[in-house]
């Protein structure tokens, strides 16, 4: 079972000018919910559990685009520094997939897969899937299923969120960030309508900006 850090439903969070925040989304945010330190520290800690469980295995980081770039890439660091400074090393090359199934606000039923051609590539690799937040679960079920059918050698699935939803189909990652409440989440990568991935925190998107940004 995964470890996390669970962000309760109750959970306050932080009021938007105790941070920097871009001054063009200031109207837009209900609260910070996790700050920016917050999970680069979780993420260094995900980045050693992940060292633990894989090193010694030649991994294929595959990360899921478009909102896992940060993640993915603050992750490789941390694993790159452990690898230089401990005894247990992962060598790593990376790969990108970018998964589609989102309308507005919403998880739709239907995910898209763009570069799914080139999962043949994965063939007796070792592929640790690095994405953003899983809700429903059905998106990563997909890619998963996308997978077997190349047979890698092993597959494992960090993501940095999950979300808790009566919507989950229960499908868990094998590293868990952080498992938050079942709100609209933007920053750090993660956007709405390709709004707010360069936001540093991770906030709770209000309504009025659901409108504002809506296609």
């Amino acid at each position: 079972m995964a470890s996390y850090l669970q962000i309760a439903d109750d959970e306050k969070g932080h009021e938007l000018d105790l941070f920097c925040v871009p001054k063009h989304y200031e109207n837009d945010l209900d609260r910070v919910i996790i700050p920016h330190g917050l999970i680069m520290d979780r993420t260094e800690r995900l980045a050693r559990d992940i060292i633990r469980d894989m090193g010694g295995h030649h991994i294929v980081a595959l990360c899921v685009l478009k909102g896992g770039y940060k993640f993915f890439a603050d992750l490789l660091d941390y694993i790159k520094a452990l690898n230089q400074n401990s005894d247990q090393s992962l060598p790593l090359t990376v790969d990108f997939i970018r998964l589609k199934s989102y309308c507005n606000d919403k998880s739709t039923d239907s995910v898209k897969v763009i570069g799914g051609d080139e999962l043949s590539n994965l063939t007796g690799k070792n592929v640790l899937i690095v994405e953003d937040i899983v809700e429903t679960g059905r998106t990563m079920q997909t890619l998963l299923s996308l997978l077997s059918e190349c047979n890698p050698k092993m597959v494992k699935v960090v993501s940095l969120l999950v979300k808790r939803t009566p919507r989950s189909s229960g499908y868990r990652p094998d590293y868990i960030g952080f498992e938050v409440p079942d709100d609209f989440l933007v920053g750090y990568a993660l956007d709405y309508n390709e709004y707010f991935r360069d936001l540093s925190h991770i906030c709770v998107l209000n309504d009025q900006a659901k409108e504002k940004y809506r296609v």
